[in-house]
Formats: C-alpha cells, structure tokens, sequence
C-alpha cells in the first residue's frame, strides 16, 4: 500500500515528516543527482538584464606580476563574455558581466579567479577555476594561535620539510594548496575542500596533520572494496588518543630553618633610611643638588663604556706573523 493510499483513508495515522510528501515517478535510482550538466551558449537565449561585478584588492608586490599576466587573464575571460579591469592607482582588480556572458554562474567564478590572483596563486593555476567541478576556499588561520611564535610553528608543521606533508595532502585530496601569510588558499572539488578545511583548522589548533594523512590513506584503500561500500569504516580507522604531556618546571628545594616562636624583625621603612644617611635633614635644594650630582656621575660611566666601545672599531687586528723559510 502506498503513502498516497494510507492519506486518503482516514483511520492511518502517518509520520509527521511524511505529511506532504507526494510520489515522483520521474525520480528513479540510476539518475545521478551529483551530476554538474554543462552549461551551453544555446541554453542562453537573452542577454542577462543586470550587470553584476565584483572588486578585490591586491597588495604592492603582486602589482609587477599582474601586470605582465594581465593580457592573459583578459583573453581567458573573454571567452565566457566577462569584462575585467586593472586599476594600479588604487589596487584592484574587477570582473563584470556584459552583455556576450552566457553563464550565469561564471562571474562567480571569475571572481574567485582574482581573488585566488590577489593571494599569490599563479595564473596557470588560477584559471582551472572557470572548470565545472573546481572550487576554492579560502582558509583563515590567523585568529586562531595569539602566540605568534606558536603559530608560526603550527604553519610550518601544515607545510613540513621541504613541502613533504603539504604535497601527501595534495595527492591525498586532489587539491591545490598555497599557504601564504595568515591564510590558506586551496583549489579542487568540494569533497576535497571540505576534507582539507578540517586538516588546516586541525593543525591551528595542535592536531598534527600526519594522524589525518594515516586516515585518508586507509580510507583510500578501503574505497577500493566494493563490499565495503554501505559498511561503516570505523573498526579499520586508527583512534588517536590525545596525550597531554605535562611540562613540569624544576622544584626548588627550599630550606628548611630552625623554628622559632618568635616573628622575624621589622625592616627599616624609607623615612628611618633617609634619617639613618642623614638625608632627611637635607633642605630641598640640597637633595635635587645631591640626585643632579648622582644622575651626572651615572651619565660620566656610560659616556667611558659607550666611547671603550666605538675605539674597539679602530683597534687594527693582530696580522699572523709569516715565518720565514730556511735557506737550505
């Protein structure tokens, strides 16, 4: 008995989330709904009605590379009908429809294209994103770690020596990765983005990207298995416990004094010292008189080291003295 059936008698009681549910013939099992169709001039049959542009700055050291680039980005642009500009004088970079765009979703892609541009990804790499399928991400790693320190050190483990643990990821994730400054650019499918966004905020937060790499290592394998395909794989995954070693400082071994019942004796205040080196009894001229003193006494020494240090520049190094050879 169907849903539609079950409705319509009055007695049935149906599930709540199934309320307004309707059958769909047309929506079969082989049809794959992941799919991404290309989109055709042909299916454009009126130039959009809106111009849409979006705008992105750059910093002073990408200007001389965008600059040569330039030709290149505007003639890739042009066969999707979209219009880009390069400002120097302010620092930007815009991309707009006109009417030749057939795709609708192409300036989203273009614009992703000069933002990638902007964070020091190379044009040859940054065009991939105009292609079905590829997306980017942008990952912010800078409000993460306060310490810079710590967090120079936590994005130095995210590359690894000479770029080993940045290329495993690569290769694991289908991916392009850039780690520039306080951000992490990253190019390929959303599978992958969504995978290595998890790695990078991971890492940020002391994770070592390696117990990741294991995982996806074994995943691999295991999607190779045909009968593990409606399984749960977490039996074959590794579980890392998280260990906090605790980084004691040093105890200082106190001594242990003799006890005495009575209180330690009262230290002098500031008054009985100044009574005791008579300089309380100084009128207030004499005291500035006497700290004027003291401070050019103080100015004299420094002035002896600081003048010791620059002679030390005109002292002439001991030459190795040549010994002479004996005549035979």
């Amino acid at each position: 008995m169907s849903e539609l059936e079950d409705r319509e008698q009055p007695n049935v009681v149906v599930n709540k989330n199934k309320r307004y549910r309707r059958e769909k013939p047309w929506d079969t099992d082989d049809i794959d709904h992941w799919k991404i169709d290309p989109f055709s001039k042909e299916e454009a049959t009126e130039p959009f009605l809106e111009e849409s542009s979006f705008a992105t700055l750059f910093p002073k050291y990408r200007e001389k590379y965008l600059r040569e680039v330039w030709p290149h980005v505007t003639r890739a642009l042009d066969k999707y009908g979209i219009a880009c500009v390069l400002d120097l004088v302010e620092g930007s970079m815009t991309v707009k429809t006109t009417r030749k765009t057939f795709d609708p979703y192409a300036i989203l892609d273009a614009r992703d294209m000069i933002k990638l541009l902007s964070r020091s990804v190379p044009f040859p790499q940054a065009i991939k994103i105009m292609q079905d399928g590829v997306a980017c991400d942008i990952i912010k790693i800078g409000n993460v770690v306060r310490n810079k320190e710590r967090f120079v050190k936590r994005r130095q483990r995210l590359v690894g020596n000479n770029g080993q643990t940045l290329k495993a990821l690569e290769l694991l994730t289908q991916c392009y990765i850039l780690v520039q400054g306080t951000t992490v650019a990253a190019m390929g499918g959303y599978k992958g983005l969504k995978e290595l966004r998890r790695i990078v905020e991971d890492c940020m937060h002391n994770i070592h990207p390696i117990y990741h790499i294991k995982e996806l290592m074994i995943k691999r394998e295991l999607a190779k298995d045909p009968t593990l395909v409606n399984e749960s794989w977490d039996r074959f995954l590794p579980q890392f416990k998280k260990r906090n070693v605790a980084r004691r400082k040093p105890v200082k071994i106190k001594e242990k004094k003799d006890y005495t019942p009575f209180p330690p004796p009262q230290q002098p205040s500031k008054l009985d010292l100044e009574i005791e080196s008579g300089e309380y009894f100084l009128k207030k001229e004499e005291k500035e008189r006497k700290i004027r003193s003291e401070k050019r006494e103080k100015q004299k020494e420094k002035q002896k080291l600081r003048e010791e240090e620059r002679e030390k520049a005109f002292v002439p190094p001991e030459e190795p003295v040549k010994k002479k050879r004996k005549a035979d």
